[in-house]
């Protein structure tokens, strides 16, 4: 009885996530490394960004929590993530963290949990196109981050632990949601914890997505991350900003990494 209660309730879940989810129509978009962008790295295309097509999609609004994924871990469809036992920034397990992003997860565990919602993790381009809302610039409000906008390391911000400017001054995440969203109603696409997607990285990918193939690469030793997180700085944050990591995390603790997930529009 209590497995079908579980499965019940994680049917529940993903049915109520689908409804939240945002859609982002279809269309083009500059992708990498835009005009007014003067972080730009060699791995971000050329210089006044790329024009890269997106087919419509589903993302979720916000990042998936340890309260979400847990109710997965119960069911027997996801593993269990890194605990806070076993590292302080890990959120899973942690009293009163079950509205924080669930954090030290693989991105193979992460996939797994997107799968068990009926979702995806979102293509690299699908990402950056839904973090950008429309906007061109270095970040989707413009300016480089503050406090105001994000959770990260902005240099100045202190918080409740002396000495630590790292997640604004608390030296950890923070609960999902926290900040206000972008023009398309999403949160935290910009700090807290950065997101894992889909793609394997290569250096030169961004070509490959403006000729609208956005899986054509389809292997690879680590797999990007995208959006910056709380104990990093302004520059890691850009909209164009590319990173990767192993898809196990092996004896090592990721706790700046997370994830949402994403999923394909009917019509298409």
């Amino acid at each position: 009885m209590r497995f079908i209660f579980l499965l019940c309730l994680l049917e529940w879940s993903a049915a109520s996530q689908t409804a939240e989810m945002i859609r982002i129509s279809a269309g083009k978009f500059l992708m990498g490394c835009t005009h007014n962008d003067a972080g730009c790295e060699p791995d971000e295309g050329k210089r006044g960004g790329m024009s890269v097509g997106v087919p419509a999609f589903y993302i979720d609004p916000y990042e998936t929590t340890v309260a979400e994924y847990r109710v997965c871990v119960a069911a027997g469809q996801c593993a269990p993530p890194k605990t806070h036992a076993h590292n302080k920034y890990c959120n899973y397990d942690a009293p009163g963290r079950d509205r924080y992003p669930v954090n030290c997860v693989d991105w193979t565990d992460a996939a797994v949990y997107c799968a068990q919602q009926g979702k995806r993790l979102p293509l690299e381009a699908e990402w950056e196109k839904a973090a950008r809302a429309g906007n061109d610039a270095p970040y989707s409000w413009g300016a480089a981050p503050t406090c105001r906008q994000a959770i990260l390391n902005d240099g100045k911000t202190i918080g409740s632990v002396p000495g630590e400017l790292d997640g604004c001054g608390e030296d950890r995440s923070w609960a999902v949601g926290t900040r206000p969203p972008n023009a398309y109603g999403l949160y935290d696409m910009f700090g807290n914890v950065s997101e894992r997607v889909q793609n394997w990285y290569h250096r030169n990918a961004l070509p490959f997505y403006a000729q609208g193939k956005l899986t054509a690469l389809r292997t690879g030793q680590r797999k990007v991350i995208r959006g910056g997180a709380w104990d990093e700085v302004q520059v890691a944050l850009r909209s164009a900003s590319r990173y990767a990591k192993t898809p196990r995390s092996g004896a090592s603790v990721w706790g700046s990494n997370g994830f949402r997930c994403a999923k394909d529009d009917a019509a298409r």
